[in-house]
């Protein structure tokens, strides 16, 4: 017995095994893993701003956090790390992935991240923003770090005992003690140009370290370089360039600070 669909002409043409050739696709140089925070407003964002070449590809997913930053949510996050990343490009291999928490990292440790990522990417080189910045400090040749943070003071002791025991000095630390990842995406340039030259003025340093993925300042960097006369590194902005050699590329990108200039160390 036919089906009614048996019945019915077909007045449309159906053009099966049609040929094609393969291009190189996107990320054909490499292909960046990226762990966002759930709450952060901004890493995305500036990432894009760098990553513009169809060569090198950043692809994203979402790390589940508190919004706000205490040492014991930046602590919860260390067993969704591998979930996480599990749902980037499942099956294929990465050739980097960035962590994307400073205060989480220290409080977790560098090597705990790195063997977390490692469960699902282990043959990728493995990033967060406070690695990026301690190789940035030695591409700047920088010892002496004035620190900025929005960070509470118990996950400012962390940090700032952090960078200590990688063997560099902190001699003046600041911070906008606000927890709140909404708040402190919306903390604005100016407020972070004038704390900044409050820092510098109070002792010499070789570097300014803005520490927080959630602070947008990345198009700021060159004119506050200018303006205060040393190399100014923040969280994305180190970490997007670390990522990019990395990645092999040693492409300079002025527009982008000092340190976009740099070769790894």
């Amino acid at each position: 017995m036919q089906s009614d669909s048996d019945t019915i002409k077909r007045d449309w043409q159906l053009l099966e095994q049609l040929p094609y050739e393969l291009c190189d696709g996107i990320g054909y140089r490499a292909k960046i893993g990226m762990l966002v925070l759930a709450s952060d407003y901004t890493i995305d964002y500036e990432f894009r701003q760098v990553f513009t070449d169809d060569a090198i590809a950043t692809y994203q997913t979402r790390v589940g956090n508190s919004p706000e930053i205490t040492p014991q949510s930046l602590a919860a996050m260390e067993q969704k790390i591998p979930q996480a990343l599990a749902n980037i490009l499942p099956g294929e291999k990465l050739d980097v992935v960035a962590y994307g928490c400073t205060s989480a990292t220290t409080v977790l440790g560098e090597q705990t991240v790195f063997d977390r990522i490692a469960e699902v990417q282990p043959d990728a080189s493995p990033t967060t923003p406070i690695t990026a910045a301690f190789a940035a400090f030695r591409a700047l040749s920088a010892r002496r770090i004035s620190v900025l943070t929005p960070y509470r003071s118990d996950v400012n002791d962390v940090l700032r005992q952090y960078i200590v025991n990688a063997g560099f000095s902190v001699p003046v630390f600041g911070s906008f003690n606000q927890p709140l990842d909404p708040l402190v995406a919306r903390i604005d340039i100016p407020s972070l140009e004038k704390s900044i030259k409050q820092l510098v003025a109070a002792t010499a340093v070789d570097c300014v370290f803005v520490s927080c993925t959630s602070i947008r300042m990345l198009e700021a960097v060159h004119r506050i370089e200018d303006a205060i006369g040393l190399p100014v590194v923040t969280s994305n902005h180190a970490m997007a360039w670390h990522c990019l050699r990395l990645a092999g590329s040693e492409q300079k990108m002025s527009q982008f600070g000092s340190l976009f200039d740099r070769p790894l160390a």
